[in-house]
């Protein structure tokens, strides 16, 4: 078993939380002030510093990259339960990481004519750190706290108030630096809040976390009974797995259009955004922070609405709807900005800012619907034999929703095409993420008795619970 130290607490939580808390700040951090660049990164021209690739090239690349992200803690997650354990994942997934973003920050002079290959051997290290990162932290604060502790939901608001202040502050920082100095020192303060979290890890970790996270999990359960292991699934556990592959497929269309965020939106926030305030010009990547910056402001809010709802709150189907609904009114903004502003400005499109932000509140809310379900979901209807695998297959629809964004936004083209294409894009997000939330809507009674009492059938939450949930997002950000 592992022990849980006796530091002390600090606002009633074991002071091990804030280490965490910490810890995945940092990291996201680091890897969402490195997003926020990347796609601008790649379509700059060389002689601004970057690759001076395309759109479709440098979307296509994104969505690549972002697929591995959500593939490679599969492999991660396995290797740490049953060979390194959680600890030690961590601490060689930030080296690894960290090195991912120096390399990335090497000087094109430095290694003329093999830019493109240390920049993809960056890329290959951020998506294998990651992979041995993003599973098993979370699993950790979890361990701080005993089986029925009610603390645990309160736990896990402030780790995802970590993720998303991160979040917030790593394409900020990062974008600012890209903006006044280079590229290059941009990928290299991701880098040094990814140092930040693995030396605070290093130097902590012992004295916070005690032995939490050391044996490997596959060790610690071999007493566990693994006979009828083999018995055939019965008819209800089959009904709640049909719940899960139907929910999973319908994520696909929201995470789909919502990856938009650090792709098209990006390169449409850069070329065809009037970024203008007071005289300064607001970096494109400044509105990757938007998404965290609006969960930690109207997550509470939207906690406190299903709260307030009581027995009348949606089911998790009816949510998800809603979800796909906000994706659609974001894509709606987008077009009421090109119809009423790209009208007259032809291939000098440049439309107000408000709509980007109209745009990434509206996907926020839709977020703070959706995001929730997905993980809670497979754990309370997967059967125990097949819940590694089950959220397996989550993760790999998000994995494939990443790539199909990059594959999607890489229709955009160039200069007054693109106007054209953004349309089209956007009708097409939009009309999908519609016509899915209605379908999904006309399912959730069927859904709902597929779950077989899982849903609705529990304990009155607690605002704690509520709010755990609407920040639990994505594991994504996970």
């Amino acid at each position: 078993m592992n022990s849980v130290p006796k530091a002390g607490e600090f606002l009633g939580h074991p002071k091990g939380l804030f280490l965490l808390f910490g810890t995945e700040m940092w990291e996201r951090f680091g890897y969402y002030g490195m997003r926020a660049i990347l796609v601008l990164y790649l379509v700059a021209q060389v002689q601004n510093g970057g690759f001076g690739w395309n759109n479709a090239d440098a979307l296509s690349l994104y969505g690549t990259f972002t697929m591995a992200v959500y593939l490679t803690p599969l492999f991660g997650g396995w290797l740490a339960d049953n060979v390194l354990g959680q600890r030690k994942a961590i601490i060689i997934g930030g080296i690894l990481m960290a090195a991912g973003h120096f390399i990335m920050g090497i000087p094109h002079s430095i290694v003329a004519g093999q830019e493109v290959n240390v920049f993809y051997l960056g890329l290959a290290l951020l998506c294998i750190g990651n992979g041995l990162f993003k599973p098993n932290i979370s699993t950790m604060v979890g361990d701080l706290y005993q089986e029925g502790d009610k603390r645990r939901d309160g736990a896990f608001t402030i780790f995802y108030m970590g993720i998303n202040l991160g979040g917030a502050l790593g394409p900020l920082v990062a974008g600012y630096v890209a903006a006044v100095i280079n590229w290059q020192a941009g990928f290299i303060a991701a880098g040094i809040g990814m140092v930040i979290s693995v030396v605070m890890q290093l130097i902590l970790s012992q004295k916070y976390l005690g032995d939490i996270g050391k044996i490997p999990s596959a060790k610690l359960s071999q007493q566990m009974s693994d006979s009828a292991t083999k018995a055939p699934l019965t008819k209800q556990e089959k009904d709640r797995i049909r719940v899960i592959f139907t929910m999973s497929v319908f994520s696909i269309i929201f995470w789909m259009g919502f990856e938009q965020a650090g792709g098209l939106m990006n390169l449409f926030a850069n070329d065809y955004t009037n970024r203008m305030l007071m005289g300064f010009e607001i970096p494109a990547s400044w509105f990757q922070s938007l998404n965290s910056i609006f969960i930690i402001i109207f997550a509470p809010l939207v906690a406190m609405i299903w709260l307030k709802l009581d027995k009348k709150e949606p089911n998790s189907p009816v949510k998800f709807a809603i979800g796909l609904v906000f994706l659609a009114l974001g894509f709606l903004t987008m077009m009421l900005a090109l119809a009423t502003e790209g009208a007259e400005a032809g291939s000098t499109l440049q439309i107000s800012m408000i709509w980007l932000v109209l745009f990434y509140l509206f996907h926020t809310l839709g977020e703070l619907c959706l995001s929730p379900i997905g993980l809670s979901m497979v754990s309370k209807l997967a059967p125990l034999r097949l819940a590694s695998l089950l959220m397996g297959i989550w993760f790999l629809c998000t994995a494939v929703a990443n790539k199909l964004a990059g594959l999607v936004g890489s229709f955009i083209g160039e200069g007054q095409e693109a106007m054209n294409n953004a349309m089209s894009i956007f009708i097409g997000l939009g009309g999908v993420a519609l016509l899915s939330a209605v379908l999904m809507y006309l399912l959730s009674n069927k859904l709902v008795d597929w779950m077989h009492g899982a849903e609705g059938n529990h304990e009155p939450h607690t605002q704690e619970h509520y709010l755990a949930e609407e920040l639990e997002v994505s594991a994504e950000k996970q």
